[in-house]
């Protein structure tokens, strides 16, 4: 029996610590370990690696504190536009979607896409239509607004910029960039007894995005990756870097044709991003349950289960 093993993020960026308090910290560590709760509890009862994955994220998506499901940030119309992708490193099937609209869980349709049909991606009116299809649970507009988001747009569209996820709030803070730093996303990844892995991602993209602008998130390869034969990993952080680099399949690539450990891999991999300017973090799984949480901003909402059990969930460095 492999050892089992599971890792969840949810979001990398510039994280202000001089701007959390600790009743919020403690609602983002609450968060975590609820998502990493019901996984592990999936693994445990020798469930596999891709039922862990979307447990988890779906649980991710439902916290209004990520930028994921009912916490995503609005487009400049102030519509919730949501991403999410999840692969099986078992036989390299994987579904996405983008652009879906009012879906509660996207990372459920993502699965659906992977199993129910011979594609890979769907996105726009016909990922919706294939929900409606599914007859997938629904909910208004109003169970995606947050009133932390709005103003986060409100403030983006004053400064005439697009931003990513864990913007301060600073109300004096001038905006140095177009397109600030901060970003988010939520992930899993996870080998189950068998030592089969699996990666999920989700995703509600930037506040303020404009001309149907897609991330990394529903990308295979850039975002997101599995293989038994080297592991599973999902990206946060500024998905145009993660395209370029297609980083999740980096580290698939550095493990494969390198030889090198998943340690290793990922490390080169985060250091390769940064050398093109890209700024973020990304969580890795192997089939013999060792795991890694690298990243390269200055914070990463981020959470793993120990071999003896332990919970450890970590914001900052």
């Amino acid at each position: 029996m492999n050892k089992i093993a599971l890792a969840i993020h949810g979001g990398a960026g510039t994280i202000h610590k001089s701007e959390m308090t600790a009743a919020l910290e403690k609602e983002y560590q609450n968060g975590l370990q609820n998502a990493l709760q019901m996984g592990w509890r999936i693994l445990q009862q020798n469930g596999s690696a891709l039922n862990a994955v979307e447990a988890a994220v779906v649980e991710l998506e439902n916290f209004p504190l990520f930028n994921a499901g009912k916490g995503s940030v609005f487009t400049h119309e102030g519509k919730n536009e949501l991403d999410a992708s999840i692969m099986n490193g078992k036989n390299l099937k994987a579904g996405a979607v983008a652009f879906v609209q009012n879906v509660k869980n996207p990372i459920k349709l993502a699965r659906l896409v992977m199993e129910k049909t011979e594609h890979v991606l769907l996105a726009g009116e016909g990922a919706n239509e294939f929900a409606h299809e599914c007859r997938v649970e629904f909910e208004s507009d109003e169970y995606f607004f947050t009133e932390h988001r709005y103003r986060q747009l409100l403030k983006a569209i004053e400064a005439g910029r697009i931003q990513l996820d864990h913007a301060a709030e600073n109300e004096n803070q001038k905006p140095k960039t177009k397109s600030q730093k901060p970003m988010g996303t939520v992930g899993a990844v996870a080998c189950d007894a068998a030592g089969n892995v699996a990666a999920a991602t989700s995703t509600g993209g930037m506040t303020n995005k404009k001309f149907g602008r897609i991330g990394d998130t529903p990308l295979v390869g850039a975002g997101i990756y599995a293989d038994n034969q080297t592991c599973a990993v999902s990206c946060t952080g500024h998905g145009e870097f993660f395209m370029r680099g297609v980083s999740a399949y980096d580290v698939a690539a550095r493990m494969k044709y390198k030889n090198l450990s998943l340690e290793q891999a990922a490390s080169e991999t985060i250091t390769q991003l940064a050398e093109i300017g890209g700024e973020g973090g990304l969580i890795a799984v192997d089939s013999t349950g060792n795991i890694v949480l690298p990243f390269n901003s200055e914070g990463m909402y981020r959470g793993f289960v120990a071999e003896n059990g332990e919970i450890v969930v970590e914001i900052y460095r």
